[in-house]
């Protein structure tokens, strides 16, 4: 591809514990994400596929290895660093992690109000009209307990989507959801990310959704062994 990658990873290693407790959790990961791609990353769990995302995700610090993310250096970062990282990225999680005490639209409102140059009213109207994208035009108001399992995920797209971040990462995101709200949910995110260029990488063991990935990779005991586009990407040492 001609474009450069939202992210590069070369040679990433990844321990736990100190010692003789000391053992490694990701062995020599090699890949790299372009913008607008969808790629979903399988594998059983406790293959190091959450630890890789917290990783790429600015939540954990580069320990081997070299990590870019639109081409700054995440190896060696500072914390300060990886606060300004982790403002260009938009998060799913299973646990829809909404604040039960806000509506909808102040639920999105949080992350468009971590741009200091917008106003308030600014941040609620691009709130409101994300939430529209999401199909949740008539539930702007609305808290969280009043809605269903599919809409409050709905929110934590829009939430994760409104800034047009270049990169979401996305952990388990259809989990605790029904079939066809699953497969709502990870349609609108796809929708989305293509009108708006942005990089996916979401994590699931949910086979129904397989088809929305331009790229499919497994992580297996710490190793990516496969990648769509090419075969085994590394071998454990």
């Amino acid at each position: 591809m001609n474009q450069e990658p939202v992210i590069a990873i070369k040679n990433l290693n990844h321990y736990y514990g100190k010692g003789p407790l000391k053992k490694q959790i990701l062995f020599d990961i090699n890949l790299e994400i372009y913008p607008g791609e969808i790629v979903i990353m399988t594998g059983p769990s406790g293959s190091g596929k959450t630890t890789l995302l917290s990783l790429i995700g600015g939540l954990r610090s580069v320990q081997e290895g070299s990590l870019k993310f639109l081409g700054v250096e995440l190896f060696g970062a500072s914390q300060n660093k990886l606060v300004q990282i982790r403002r260009n990225i938009g998060y799913i999680f299973q646990a829809h992690n909404l604040l039960g005490f806000l509506t909808a639209t102040q639920n999105v409102q949080m992350a468009v109000e971590l741009n200091d140059d917008i106003t308030q009213n600014e941040a609620i109207a691009k709130s409101e009209a994300m939430l529209g994208a999401v199909g949740l035009e008539e539930r702007v108001s609305y808290y969280p307990d009043s809605l269903s399992g599919g809409q409050k995920q709905r929110i934590a797209i829009a939430r994760a989507l409104v800034n047009s971040p270049p990169l979401v990462l996305a952990d388990e995101p259809t989990a605790a959801l029904d079939k066809q709200s699953g497969r709502d949910v990870v349609e609108i995110m796809q929708g989305l990310a293509k009108e708006q260029g942005t990089s996916i990488l979401l994590v699931t063991h949910d086979n129904r959704i397989l088809d929305i990935a331009d790229r499919i990779i497994e992580m297996e005991d710490g190793i990516l062994v496969r990648n769509s586009q090419s075969a085994v990407i590394s071998e454990k040492p």
